[in-house]
């Protein structure tokens, strides 16, 4: 037993040089090389997506993934936010693919600048790229802006190109003529680099391509590899639903009525503050968006309107301007040439019409009940007429809506007479005979009567 033991030392003495072998031949940082990071953005190229392409990025140079993976969905963008992007991208030392999926994808307009200056662009099947050329989101351009601005993105798009050793003249093609390709077309034109159904199947087919980036040339390992998503946070979600132009012009609709609501009733504290934060939401999304500002005064306009036809009778003019106003001034609000950019026309229309019934029938009401003349409790019986049933010289009894009142008049008052309630004291009606209280009242009798 002694001599087995004494022949097995060597054996554990191998392993144990092996583990150390292994151990000192392990780099810092090696444990992440076969994890990929895979961010998915599904919508409008705005601040708050660049944002999170931005920080994914970041996220990943520090955990020395083997590639991040943005898998691409839009229509396009904003472009200050696809050159943050981009600009990032460009900078990156770590693999980025830019993947079209899924089947119905695309990656339009900024989508397409953004796929071309990855270091691995790939799509799926059935998606589309292109159609990269510049729009005026703040009005129309004339000739030599439309010009200035179309050789400024043709000449980026060129540069991201080149760089990643695409066809210059292709890529260009998507901004000087608002061409698109499909995948299997630009994958001919050698525009990408890889047709994949499934992200499973992408990372099969990259394995072991070698990429340039800022850190210099980098294999790429990732066949096997740990897929980790990383979701938006907090402050990103809402950034992003807060700059889709529906949500931003409900917030200004909204907080305008929360202010309208602290100043007609001081006090309330709930709608102001409301109203405070949601006009700052939405005056924080306006800029970001092409705001026309000749929309903001019409719908500012429409509000007056409103508030004009429950204290002056209009017949109905002021409240079908202020649905005009409102209406045209949605419209114009966001001055964008792309749907994606616009307000919702079903939202517009139904801002105006709830906005013109609220201050029409709600508002209207409250005011009608201000103005109305109290018909309960002491105040009430102010103007009313009783008949006198016990001879007031100057007190006696009034009859009032079934009861009998102590009251005092300024004479003699036979019983019988009719006398008008001209104030309280205490539970002591003030009163005057009717004759004389119509008198007061009549210009022409008091004239008679000097």
């Amino acid at each position: 037993m002694r001599l087995t033991m004494l022949s097995l030392l060597p054996l554990f003495a191998r392993a144990l040089l092996v583990a150390l072998a292994v151990c000192l031949l392990v780099q810092p940082g090696a444990a992440f090389a076969r994890q990929v990071n895979v961010i998915r953005v599904e919508s409008v190229i705005s601040p708050s997506s660049a944002d999170y392409i931005v920080t994914a990025i970041k996220q990943a140079e520090k955990d020395k993934v083997a590639a991040l993976v943005i898998e691409l969905d839009t229509p396009g963008g904003l472009d200050t936010s696809m050159r943050v992007i981009i600009k990032e991208m460009l900078a990156a030392e770590r693999p980025i693919v830019v993947y079209v999926a899924p089947s119905g994808a695309r990656a339009a307009s900024a989508g397409a600048f953004i796929t071309v200056a990855a270091h691995i662009a790939a799509m799926a099947p059935g998606t589309n790229i292109g159609a990269a050329a510049p729009v005026a989101m703040g009005g129309p351009m004339d000739k030599t802006m439309e010009k200035k601005v179309t050789n400024d993105a043709a000449a980026y798009m060129r540069t991201i190109a080149e760089k990643r050793g695409r066809p210059i003249d292709l890529a260009e093609e998507w901004v000087r003529k608002a061409t698109a390709k499909t995948e299997t077309e630009a994958l001919k034109a050698k525009l990408i680099d890889v047709i994949s159904p499934k992200l499973d199947d992408l990372l099969q087919a990259i394995d072991g391509r070698v990429v340039t980036t800022a850190a210099g040339k980098v294999k790429i390992e990732t066949k096997n590899a740990v897929i980790h998503r990383e979701e938006m946070n907090l402050r990103e979600k809402i950034l992003r639903i807060i700059t889709d132009p529906t949500i931003a012009y409900l917030l200004l609709i909204l907080g305008l009525a929360g202010l309208y609501f602290e100043f007609s009733t001081p006090g309330a504290i709930l709608p102001g503050v409301l109203g405070g934060i949601a006009l700052i939401l939405a005056l924080y999304a306006f800029q970001q968006l092409p705001i026309n500002y000749a929309g903001v005064l019409l719908i500012l306009l429409a509000i007056v309107m409103f508030i004009a036809e429950i204290k002056i009778v209009s017949h109905g003019v002021l409240t079908a301007g202020g649905i005009a106003a409102m209406i045209l001034g949605s419209m114009m609000l966001i001055d964008a040439p792309v749907p994606y950019m616009r307000i919702s026309l079903w939202a517009i229309v139904g801002t105006a019409g709830s906005t013109a019934v609220f201050f029409i029938f709600v508002v209207g009401a409250g005011v009608k009940a201000l103005r109305t003349k109290t018909v309960t409790g002491m105040e009430g019986l102010i103007g009313e007429v009783g008949v006198v049933r016990t001879r007031l010289a100057p007190r006696g009894q009034v009859f009032l809506r079934g009861e009998l009142w102590n009251a005092e008049g300024d004479g003699v008052v036979e019983a019988g007479e009719s006398v008008r309630i001209t104030g309280m004291d205490g539970l002591t009606l003030k009163v005057v005979p009717v004759q004389r209280a119509t008198a007061a009242s009549d210009p022409v009798a008091m004239g008679r009567s000097g």
